[in-house]
């Protein structure tokens, strides 16, 4: 048997999702920017998939401008805000346990003279709202917050959010990271008091190096990427046609069945948890199970190294990460777990979990079975 629990890394893209990317590599191929028929036929795809999206978040479909993935959605939202807005301010607010697509471009700025704060969490990896309240100025500019850490699951209090900060600075702008939220969670910018908000196609089912970034029709941001004018200016470059169109897809399936798919995710996770409960010194993190997103689920396996348990359940065809697939590279500890307090021994043996739908009960008992078959010969071996 194999079980893919590696879902918050990547998605097996849906059959619709390939049906769809076909028709646009093999028929309608043309360059959507071109004046004849096939570019026609080619940019209504492009169209399209803009209503789909905007109809999803209820919002309109000229605020959604496509991009390669959700990196590149997250670093405009933070330097075209900074380049747009710099002369009112230069003071961004962060969490200490974002994505490094935001951490990273925030250490950038910090570089070209903006200042940043870096919010703390609480043990469950929730900001505090006080804490937000008491870091926003008057020459704060931007709040970039994720709407679902992508380690641990937590959903942070993003409504609450909103309305804090336009209350507080009604000009700054609000940045949300919902790439481990769209299509698990319901988001809704306008109702949310979201300026910017990126997504990521691959996280839902459809293809890889596509995604958007959401742009509010009040906010001025400056595009990064210029030359040939695509989408109003906003973003220039040849519009990947199949990927668009195949993202679309993908959303309106997964955002079709998110009520279902998330009481499914939210058994799966459950079940697991009991099982990995009773094992012995497992310690979960996160939120409650029911509180945190319905598909992340991140355990410690003490005495045992991630690598060595992620190798060991691979030889089973069993997947899951030992962290986020974006800093598994790296050789220092998981920002995230080290913001909620974790020990050494704990970060050294943080295993995730990541479901969606296609995922079943009978892969998860599977993977308790290995895990019991396993796991004591780990941590004897361990122990030599």
């Amino acid at each position: 048997m194999e079980a893919y629990f590696d879902n918050s890394a990547t998605t097996r893209c849906y059959d619709e999702v390939r049906e769809i990317m076909d028709l646009t590599m093999l028929r309608d191929y043309g360059n959507p920017s071109s004046m004849h028929r096939k570019g026609v036929e080619s940019e209504k795809y492009i169209r399209e998939a803009a209503r789909t999206l905007a109809g999803i978040l209820k919002a309109d479909a000229r605020e959604i401008y496509f991009t390669s993935g959700g990196t590149e959605s997250d670093n405009w939202a933070l330097f075209g805000t900074a380049m747009a807005r710099g002369r009112k301010g230069k003071h961004i607010i962060i969490s200490s346990i974002e994505h490094p697509a935001v951490t990273a471009p925030a250490a950038a700025l910090e570089e070209m003279g903006y200042e940043v704060t870096r919010l703390s969490v609480e043990k469950d990896g929730r900001i505090s709202l006080n804490e937000l309240e008491e870091a926003i100025r008057e020459d704060t500019i931007l709040v970039s917050l994720m709407a679902v850490n992508n380690e641990i699951g937590t959903v942070e209090p993003v409504r609450e959010a909103g309305e804090l900060i336009k209350k507080k600075n009604p000009s700054c702008y609000f940045h949300v990271d919902a790439i481990q939220a769209f299509g698990k969670l319901p988001v809704y910018p306008g109702r949310m008091n979201i300026d910017l908000m990126s997504a990521s196609s691959h996280k839902i089912h459809g293809p890889k190096g596509v995604g958007f970034l959401y742009i509010g029709n009040k906010v001025k941001i400056r595009p990064l990427i210029f030359g040939g004018g695509q989408q109003n200016d906003m973003r220039s470059g040849t519009d990947n046609v199949p990927g668009i169109a195949g993202m679309a897809k993908a959303a309106e399936i997964v955002c079709g069945n998110m009520a279902e798919n998330a009481e499914k995710m939210y058994t799966l996770k459950e079940h697991l948890a009991d099982g990995l409960l009773k094992l012995g010194d497992v310690c979960i993190h996160g939120m409650s199970l029911r509180e945190g997103a319905p598909h992340i689920l991140n355990a410690s396996f003490i005495g045992i190294r991630s690598e060595v348990l992620l190798h060991a359940l691979e030889d089973k065809g069993i997947y899951v990460s030992a962290g986020s697939a974006c800093s598994t590279h790296k050789r220092t500890g998981s920002p995230t777990l080290t913001a909620i307090g974790c020990s050494k021994k704990e970060m050294e043996s943080a295993v995730r979990f990541s479901f969606s739908e296609e995922n079943t009960i009978g892969q998860v008992d599977y993977t308790l079975e290995v895990l019991n078959e396993i796991v004591p010969m780990l941590r004897r071996y361990t122990r030599r």
